[in-house]
């Protein structure tokens, strides 16, 4: 991993909406797709004709390129994302579709979100014109629960979320909405958890959870991170046979200046070992010289590039690494890692 880049935020924000099959990702989509505040948003689905956009088309640009009311692009996706998301951004430049400022990514209900994340970090031509921002995830409110226990994509799927849609609320008795809200929170801490009737959620709500802040166009690290989650308890004490017994999810918190060369070393050991099981890993780093925060983002196998922001949010200069893994215990990342870190920090 090389050395941080200064922090910059022109490029366009990427939402990726995932859930499993009929958990509500389509009535979630058709109720953002008619909101105003999705103007200058480019949508990319998997076919026009899987969300009803009849009622909401203003104008067809090209057979896979269409205008809505609200003002967004929707666009099917033909062939590879990668190709998809080049022409999108040529078009733009051509002024042969509209200016767009955010795109969101509709996966498939089987899908395992991490390809989609991966194409984005790891492409170098889309990683220098997009940026990851978050991932929505939808759970039904009746059948979420034994999907969870039977499906380990869905367990994955709300694992690695930064906003969690209960949906179906309306159909649900309260209950069972506060269990299954209960369960997802002890799953993944650190992501807001939404209750929505009929698709009904805004825009602002959902979109825009990534380290930058829209409106200030600054790096928003407290909210992005939100590592205070970590810090409560939660109850895990259940089956031992869902799949959610074996996710863990925790802070680590180091007071020192960190050595980049120890923590790559690190990285690069954590996940050539387990990378499959490492869901998810974001943090913000003291490095030993330099003067600004570095921010690190990584799913599974693939990371961010490293960038150093403006400032510190705060008067706080320790090292916060929020992680999310599957069958790797806490203490054993918490002790591979000082050891790394203190290795390095005696050859140095």
């Amino acid at each position: 991993m090389s050395k941080p880049a200064v922090s910059e935020y022109p490029s366009i924000p990427v939402s990726v909406i995932t859930g499993f099959l009929g958990s509500g990702k389509t009535t979630l989509l058709n109720h953002l797709l008619s909101h105003p505040d999705m103007e200058e948003t480019a949508v990319l689905i998997n076919e026009f004709g899987d969300i009803g956009l009849d009622h909401l088309l203003v104008e067809t640009i090209s057979e896979d390129i269409v205008v809505l009311n609200s003002g967004c692009i929707c666009c099917t996706v033909r062939g590879d994302l990668v190709d998809s998301l080049r022409e999108l951004f040529i078009k733009r430049l051509r002024g042969e579709v509209p200016q767009f400022r955010h795109v969101l990514i509709e996966t498939t209900g089987l899908a395992d979100p991490a390809p989609v994340i991966h194409t984005l970090m790891n492409d170098p031509v889309i990683a220098e014109r997009y940026r990851m921002d978050g991932i929505v995830t939808t759970v039904d409110s009746v059948l979420g629960g034994g999907q969870l226990d039977a499906h380990e994509e869905s367990v994955k799927q709300a694992a690695v979320a930064d906003r969690i849609v209960i949906t179906k609320t309306d159909l649900a008795e309260d209950d069972a909405v506060a269990l299954l809200r209960q369960r997802l929170r002890a799953l993944n801490p650190g992501a807001a958890v939404i209750a929505a009737e009929h698709g009904q959620v805004e825009p602002k709500i959902l979109l825009n959870s990534g380290l930058y802040n829209p409106e200030t166009k600054s790096p928003d690290v407290r909210r992005w991170l939100n590592d205070e989650a970590y810090t409560e308890r939660h109850d895990h004490r259940h089956d031992v046979n869902r799949h959610d017994a074996r996710i863990g999810s925790f802070c680590i918190t180091v007071d020192e200046p960190i050595p980049w060369e120890g923590f790559v070393t690190f990285l690069e050991a954590l996940l050539g070992t387990h990378g499959g099981n490492v869901l998810r890993v974001k943090g913000i780093l003291n490095v030993t010289g330099e003067d600004r925060p570095v921010a690190v983002h990584g799913v599974q196998h693939v990371f961010h590039p490293p960038v150093a922001l403006p400032a510190w949010p705060g008067d706080s200069r320790r090292s916060r690494l929020v992680f999310i893994t599957r069958d790797i215990g806490r203490q054993a990342i918490e002790d591979t890692f000082r050891a790394f870190i203190a290795d390095a920090v005696g050859a140095g």
